[in-house]
């Protein structure tokens, strides 16, 4: 069985700051100064008594108009919410393209076709999610996965070690919440259709990390399987999913596959069978860690605390971090696992404690490591390599806080990322990350301290910066519509499925037409 998260791991979220749309006021206004002038002409005696309903006309236009009226505070938090059925964006169902605009995604709008969304029943979804805290394991993983669209909770802690008005950009994001944050941006993205003929792939929102999460840590085998055993009936029954035999849908899983993965053995009964299940062979799926065997398997980053608002604020965070004076050599975060023998977080820890001088250590056995947490952000801002050993899996959400932070991670297996996220990741591991043999470190023949000592200043330099390039691709912009001309890690994704879906389509069509 896989072991379960650790505390460090768990993570909070909740609400965000909604404001209402500007009411058009243009024609109120039209009609009620052309009914002043008509009355002043007619009726000159009540010109007093009609310019006081006009201006408490322009007063009641202003209003309606201004999001929170006659208020200098913040507008009021809003409840949970989920995303929403309608795109933020029209659908454009015949774009018309202008042979003289320059389109910032190239040539056409949307290059590798268009992406169809499906209204699920709502217990496969925003049923699963849970606005409030105290019905699940210890760990309470599933806290906030659904406020702020996915996003969480504002960050109140970094205001005090972040310039100016950064801090605004982070969140208390859950490390499980891309199926909800891939959710709403896929309703609100500018290559979603509402016509299901002119979709190239077909989008199948549900959240299936949340369906398997409430049971992973009891006997009820049967309720891990009962969500994802009867979506499957449900998106068979669709004419789009006989056309390909669902080969051209595509979904989000916001826990690592091995979660959905359950084997036959009685000693490996962890997770549900989804993606075991014969149906489930032909569809792409998005997944915070891969099966190395499984192509249809696609690594996308864990989610961060980390969303730019625009380019500018992602261009200030990238010059922020570039330019911290970092005086530790390296840090290690994360818990030691007292419970499997040999563990080599336990070994890295107990390392950094002796190379004081060097190393800094975040114990999140004895701090609060949740998301945004200002120690964790000081540890990493202030270093300059992070050790990144696997955690409970192979993969880790640390490499990713780390990476945006400007720190280079130091990877002790190649699972750990450069077999995984390949889309995002740059191609040649050297140039933004250090590899060390674990046996190396365990039967003392390598000294981090020593290999890390090695690389002069030009070299980290060099490396910091690759991983400071890189930051756009690994975090999920906060806009609905994305960053502009900036492709973060939703669009790479789902572009690069488009692409997939597209190739694939073509390549089927061409073979019917030669057999």
């Amino acid at each position: 069985m896989l072991p379960p998260y650790s505390a460090d791991e768990s993570l909070e979220a909740d609400e965000t700051l909604r404001k209402p749309p500007k009411a058009n006021s243009n024609d109120f206004l039209k009609n009620a100064l052309s009914n002043f002038q008509y009355q002043i002409s007619t009726h000159p005696r009540f010109w007093l008594f009609t310019f006081f309903l006009f201006f408490q006309l322009v007063v009641l236009i202003f209003t309606r108009n201004s999001p929170f009226p006659f208020s200098t505070h913040s507008p009021p938090q809003s409840l949970p919410h989920f995303p929403s059925e309608t795109a933020l964006f029209a659908d454009i169902q015949k774009p018309h393209h202008d042979p003289n605009a320059i389109y910032p995604f190239g040539d056409s709008e949307c290059e590798y076709g268009r992406v169809y969304v499906y209204n699920l029943p709502s217990k496969f979804n925003k049923d699963l999610a849970l606005t409030t805290c105290d019905d699940l394991d210890p760990w309470k993983w599933q806290c906030g996965l659904v406020t702020n669209d996915g996003y969480g909770k504002r960050s109140t802690d970094l205001a005090g070690i972040l310039p100016g008005n950064l801090s605004a950009a982070w969140y208390r994001t859950n490390q499980f919440s891309s199926e909800v944050i891939f959710h709403y941006r896929l309703l609100n993205y500018r290559c979603r259709t509402n016509d299901p003929d002119s979709a190239t792939a077909f989008y199948i929102p549900f959240y299936a990390g949340q369906a398997v999460g409430k049971y992973l840590w009891t006997d009820e085998i049967e309720n891990r399987d009962l969500l994802s055993n009867k979506v499957l009936k449900w998106v068979q029954r669709q004419k789009y999913w006989k056309r390909y035999n669902g080969s051209d849908h595509f979904l989000t899983l916001g826990r690592i596959t091995w979660d959905f993965r359950r084997l036959g053995d009685p000693e490996k009964l962890w997770g549900s069978t989804f993606l075991n299940r014969p149906q489930m062979q032909n569809v792409s799926r998005f997944t915070i860690e891969r099966a190395p065997w499984d192509a249809n398997d696609i690594s996308v980053p864990y989610p961060t605390g980390f969303h730019p608002h625009s380019e500018k604020e992602l261009r200030e965070w990238q010059n922020f971090v570039l330019s911290y004076n970092r005086t530790s050599l390296f840090t290690f975060i994360g818990a030691a696992r007292g419970d499997i023998n040999s563990d080599f977080r336990s070994r890295l820890m107990s390392y950094c404690r002796n190379e004081s001088d060097s190393c800094r250590v975040v114990d999140c056995a004895v701090t609060q490591c949740s998301n945004g947490s200002s120690e964790i952000q000081e540890a990493l801002l202030s270093s300059d390599f992070c050790l990144q050993p696997k955690g409970d899996s192979l993969t880790r959400r640390s490499v990713f806080d780390c990476m945006v932070t400007g720190s280079v991670p130091v990877f002790f297996w190649r699972r750990t990322a450069y077999t995984q996220y390949q889309w995002f990741l740059p191609e040649e591991p050297g140039s933004y990350s250090v590899f060390i043999d674990p046996e190396a470190v365990r039967n003392g023949t390598a000294s981090i301290k020593e290999i890390l000592k090695s690389y002069s200043k030009d070299q980290v330099r060099k490396m910091r910066e690759k991983v400071v390039e890189t930051i756009p691709r690994i975090v999920y912009a906060r806009p609905s519509g994305g960053l502009g001309t900036i492709k973060d890690a939703f669009e790479i994704a789902v572009e690069g499925v488009l692409k997939r879906v597209k190739d694939e389509n073509e390549w089927k069509e061409y073979v019917d037409m030669g057999s």
